[in-house]
C-alpha cells in the first residue's frame, strides 16, 4: 500500500454541534466548516491536529452507517483513515487479495477526495477509509 499518512479518525457522534464545542474545549482549536456528504449521509467537521485530523460525523438519515452504528455501540471511534496516492489502484490491489468493500468503491467523500471503506471482515474489525486528496 502507498500509505502516506493516518488521515484521520472519525468519530460518530449524535449532535454535531455539541460535540463541535467538546473538541474545541478538548483540542483548544477550532474546527473547519461544516460540511454534508450526501453520498454518506453525514454531516462532518474536521479539527486539524499536526499533520493528522479529527473528523466528527453526525447522521443525516436515520438508516445510514452513522446512525446504525451509534444505535448499536453509542458514541465514539468509527474509522481510521488512511491517505493514499491512489484510491482506485489501492482498491483493485486489495481487491486482488481478497478484501471486501464497503458500497461502491471508490467514491466522493468529504472535501472532494476519493474514498473507498474496506469492510471491518477484512481488517481485524476496524472499518478503514482510503482517501486519495482532491486535485488542488
Amino acid at each position: 500500500m502507498t500509505a502516506r499518512k493516518i488521515d484521520h479518525l472519525g468519530i460518530a457522534v449524535r449532535d454535531l454541534a455539541a460535540a463541535s464545542r467538546r473538541f474545541e474545549q478538548l483540542l483548544g482549536a477550532k474546527a473547519g466548516g461544516e460540511e454534508e456528504v450526501p453520498s454518506e449521509h453525514v454531516k462532518v467537521k474536521f479539527f486539524t491536529v499536526g499533520e493528522s485530523r479529527f473528523e466528527l460525523l453526525e447522521a443525516t438519515d436515520p438508516a445510514s452507517a452513522v446512525a446504525k452504528f451509534i444505535e448499536k455501540r453509542g458514541e465514539g471511534i468509527h474509522h481510521v483513515c488512511v491517505g493514499v496516492a491512489d484510491v482506485a489502484a489501492e482498491v483493485a490491489r486489495l481487491r486482488a487479495d481478497g478484501f471486501e468493500f464497503v458500497g461502491e468503491a471508490p467514491r466522493r467523500g468529504a472535501g472532494g477526495h476519493k474514498v473507498a471503506f474496506v469492510h471491518p471482515r477484512s481488517a481485524g474489525g476496524i472499518l478503514v477509509e482510503l482517501s486519495e486528496a482532491a486535485p488542488h
